[in-house]
């Protein structure tokens, strides 16, 4: 729940209003008084950069504005330090040993035609292209905060 509230302001600012923010701002995660899960914005011309100590992004697009509300566009989820950022550097794990696979044998009648192999993957993994499921990711969390902001 504070990963979404962490893409929440609790004040309106408009493109040109993220000119004069002054940093650090604060998000619905956490207590906005010790500022737990702040928001640093930078702008340059019309365009609003947004750091959070672990992922430096870009508001790439208004979705919606109007006098009270107003959902933006980023292109990466973000992450807020206080979850995602690194304390201390810990040691490596030790390299655990590579899984063996078992083998299922298949009869040479039981093989589809033309077919050489003896064995059979029985796994269903499906690989994904990371790109893809960041986009998703990022269209899932702003559909997300404009529901809660919306019905709440």
């Amino acid at each position: 729940m504070q990963l979404v509230q962490f893409h929440i302001l609790p004040t309106l600012y408009t493109v040109s209003q993220f000119q004069t923010a002054s940093n650090p701002l604060h998000t619905q995660a956490g207590n906005s008084d010790d500022g737990e899960y702040p928001l640093n914005v930078t702008t340059s011309g019309n365009q609003v950069n947004v750091t959070t100590g672990v992922v430096d992004t870009t508001v790439s697009n208004t979705i919606f504005s109007d006098n009270q509300l107003a959902v933006y566009q980023v292109d990466k989820v973000l992450l807020p330090m206080a979850l995602f950022g690194s304390s201390a550097p810990t040691a490596a794990p030790a390299e655990a040993p590579a899984p063996t696979k078992p083998e299922k044998n298949v009869r040479a009648a039981d093989s589809p035609s033309g077919s050489s192999d003896t064995s059979v993957d029985a796994s269903s993994a499906v690989s994904l292209n990371r790109k893809t499921v960041e986009g998703v990711t990022v269209t899932f969390v702003v559909s997300i905060i404009a529901w809660v902001v919306c019905c709440f």
